[in-house]
């Protein structure tokens, strides 16, 4: 198995959409890119913490292709819109793939080119190093505990 990390606006409805595809074993929603390796929602929201809405996907590569992940997250957000996807507004709305070793980064590398190239220039997308990757459910469900 292989993991992609994406960013491409609020994660509810992608994570659903990601889960749909012939070989996604399982999805999660999480928060990356960020200063710090724990954070929850509502220190996101405040776009003081540098992190994305991201969502996690395993893969089977025998199945779909990192290249065909890659492809459809183009079809489900507007790369052009730099912070902000449909009525979400900041940084952590941004479209960015996060990349966990070389191979994918030369992958999404080529993808952003062509996808630049039918779109004349106006991508916005980002593309990282995977870092200070965690879980939604995870720290939400703390945030909750702690009120």
């Amino acid at each position: 198995m292989e993991i992609a990390v994406l960013a491409l606006g609020c994660f509810w409805g992608p994570e659903i959409k990601f889960s749909k595809l012939d070989g996604i074993v399982k999805t999660e929603v999480g928060y990356c890119g960020g200063d710090s390796p724990n954070t929850s929602y509502k220190e996101v929201c405040t776009g003081n913490t540098n992190h994305a809405e991201v969502v996690k996907i395993e893969f089977d590569p025998n199945v779909i292709s990192y290249n065909k992940i890659l492809e459809y997250f183009f079809k489900l957000h507007d790369p052009t819109t730099l912070n902000f996807q449909g009525p979400d507004i900041g940084t952590q709305y941004r479209s960015e793939i996060f990349y966990l070793n070389e191979n994918q980064k030369k992958i999404a590398q080529e993808i952003i080119k062509l996808e630049n190239q039918k779109l004349s220039g106006k991508v916005v997308t980002k593309l990282s190093l995977l870092k200070n990757y965690c879980t939604a459910e995870e720290y939400h469900q703390k945030y909750l505990e702690k009120r």
